[in-house]
């Protein structure tokens, strides 16, 4: 599901509220759960997964198309655990 999917079946589930309302509800959940995984801090939705940061280390990398190495800074990456409904719900 892309994002513009996901509006219209939020529209479609909240026929009192207006586009851009439901555009804006959109906008502040993922604005919220980005600043707070920024801060290095953890965002759980119980019964769907966690979201939170994992740090990765620095490495020497490979260029695919030339072969060359190329050094990697370490670096924050996003990390998904789901939970334990939601791996229920996919392995029915």
């Amino acid at each position: 599901m892309i994002r513009s999917e996901l509006l219209q079946a939020l529209s479609k589930d909240n026929p009192e509220l207006r586009t851009d309302e439901v555009e804006q509800v959109v906008d502040i959940f993922f604005d919220e759960i980005a600043a707070r995984l920024a801060e290095g801090g953890r965002v759980e939705l119980r019964g769907f997964g966690a979201f939170s940061t994992r740090q990765r280390d620095a490495r020497t990398g490979r260029n695919p198309r030339s072969g060359d190495s190329v050094s990697v800074p370490a670096k924050r990456v996003p990390y998904f655990k789901p939970g334990k409904e939601i791996r229920e719900r996919l392995n029915k």
